[in-house]
């Protein structure tokens, strides 16, 4: 049994930026989704619990042994699987100890682990890794004959073979087809200590105990799944919209006596000093009446401005407690295609993964491109563009290393649309949620979702404005917020669009109008649900 805790933990950037300062949580063995917005902290945090980072300030404890699956595994071709897994060493010990060897040293490497090459190929094909499992000799295998999220599995296997009793998922579902992430569900359902997991999948985070939420540096802990978090937020959302809306309604009118009382303490001073002119009492009366009416005027006054600077405060408390939901709203005719209008054609293409692919794109259709993990669907997206295409085209790839950056988010779109006056693409940059002095900072500093942002404005802001667009795993690391960016973006594209995307709930909200997959014989042409 799992147990996870942290206190007071306090953590800043060495340029002082601070990232969360107090964070206080205990967890024992359940299943935990970590959400958050893109640069909340939600990765840094699961690198201090594993040691890569040390805190400021505060302690971190957990139970047994910890595994920590990377976001990024940073893993060449070169590898071989066995090495991935962390058995290399045992593995060769043991074929020494096999081949006769009877030196202490190969029986200290292998220690009570005899049966480790067998555990790993139990796992890899518990994990849908066949072709690796199916000989001991897969072990053996290197990177180059793994896809992305063939490595993603294999990463996993490796923290699974070190028995933990805690576990760290870093977005563990990026590039999984179907039935690996099923696999993955499995794997973490029948986990028997804590699991931490840093995720944007609904499906794996509606199967979670727990949600966990990182905003504005704080910590709060939401007991059910994903979909009862969002009925919570959703619920004070409604709350907070009508609580500024009261506090705006209060500030108007504590605003309006505020005037109102200047306006009849002004009649009073005009008043009181006419009656003074024309000396109707003694001076010393007036003197004293003049002294008490501006006593008792600045208290009205007094009264009035502090109950407008409340009302300003309310409103600000009840205005911070509203989310962000900011919406791209951007007008692209440029990009429109007509029905039957020839986009792209592959006749007999052979691919090097395989398949041979005839594939004929028309019209503004919005095509699926599914297929299991390391079928080839990234190289049929670069042969697509290879053709090339009939009319202008850009590639979305998984990295969104489009830019320079050393630039600034502005010039890299300026760049892109050559033609375009500097004013006109600040007003589109602006659309893009890039407002002021956002649009010129450097690329390389950008979040996750700033960079998904910036590169859909590079896209869909070029000149020439492309009628075919290319995304491949477009949602990988993407929070929430930034998913529905993409998907309000590309609402007014008009154009051909291909999407290898292995979200569900994506692709509905996208509207996809064409399923085509990828198979060891070539395009199948699926239906839509």
């Amino acid at each position: 049994m799992g147990t996870l805790s942290f206190s007071d933990l306090t953590f800043a950037w060495p340029d002082g930026t601070p990232v969360f300062d107090g964070l206080d949580a205990t967890f024992g063995a359940a299943q935990i989704g970590l959400v958050g917005s893109n640069g909340a902290g939600k990765s840094t945090l699961l690198r201090l619990i594993a040691g890569d980072l040390a805190p400021e300030r505060g302690s971190i404890s957990h139970s047994g042994r910890l595994g920590y699956l990377r976001q990024d595994l940073g893993l060449g071709g070169g590898h071989r699987v066995d090495t991935v897994l962390g058995i290399g060493e045992i593995r060769e010990a043991l074929h020494r100890i096999e081949s006769g060897s009877v030196a202490a040293a190969d029986f200290e490497i292998v220690g009570q682990q005899w049966d480790i090459e067998e555990r790993a190929l139990a796992l890899l094909g518990r994990l849908g890794l066949h072709y690796v499992a199916d000989a001991v000799s897969g072990l053996d295998r290197t990177l180059e004959t793994l896809s992305g999220g063939e490595t993603v599995l294999l990463g996993l296997v490796a923290e699974l073979l070190t028995e933990p009793e805690v576990l760290l998922l870093d977005e563990p579902t990026n590039n999984l087809d179907h039935l690996a992430r099923a696999r993955l569900y499995d794997v973490v359902r029948q986990f028997s200590g804590t699991v931490l997991i840093v995720s944007h999948d609904r499906e794996l985070l509606t199967r979670m105990d727990t949600i966990a939420e990182l905003r504005a540096g704080e910590l709060r802990v939401f007991g059910g799944n994903f979909d009862e978090y969002e009925r919570i937020i959703e619920g004070e959302q409604h709350a907070a919209a009508a609580a500024v809306r009261d506090a705006r309604g209060d500030v108007r009118k504590q605003s309006r006596e505020l005037v109102d009382t200047r306006i009849k303490l002004a009649r009073r001073q005009r008043y009181g000093q006419k009656m003074y002119d024309t000396k109707h009492e003694p001076r010393i009366v007036m003197r004293q009446r003049k002294r008490q009416a501006e006593v008792s005027a600045a208290k009205l006054r007094n009264t009035h401005i502090e109950r407008l600077d409340s009302a300003e405060q309310q409103l600000r408390s009840a205005e911070d407690a509203v989310r962000d939901d900011r919406e791209i709203r951007v007008d692209l005719p440029g990009t429109r295609l007509y029905p039957g209008q020839n986009v792209v054609e592959l006749t007999e293409a052979r691919l090097s993964c395989g398949p041979t692919v005839t594939w004929r794109v028309t019209g503004p259709e919005r095509i699926a491109l599914t297929g299991r993990n390391g079928i080839g669907k990234t190289t049929l997206l670069r042969r697509l563009v290879e053709t090339p295409p009939s009319v202008a085209w850009r590639m979305l790839p998984q990295r969104l290393d489009l830019f320079d950056p050393d630039r600034t988010v502005f010039e890299n779109v300026a760049a892109a649309a050559p033609h375009a006056s500097a004013e006109r693409v600040r007003a589109q940059l602006a659309r893009f949620l890039f407002r002021g002095t956002d649009s010129d900072v450097a690329a390389a500093a950008l979040s996750g979702g700033e960079r998904l942002r910036a590169a859909l404005a590079m896209l869909l802001l070029a000149d020439p404005a492309p009628k075919l667009l290319l995304l491949d795993e477009p949602t990988n690391n993407l929070d929430l917020p930034s998913l529905a960016h993409l998907t309000q973006a590309l609402a007014s594209f008009e154009g051909a669009l291909i999407v290898v995307s292995h979200d569900e709930r994506f692709l509905a909200d996208l509207g996809v109008t064409r399923r085509v997959e990828l198979t060891e014989t070539g395009l199948v042409e699926g239906t839509l649900d």
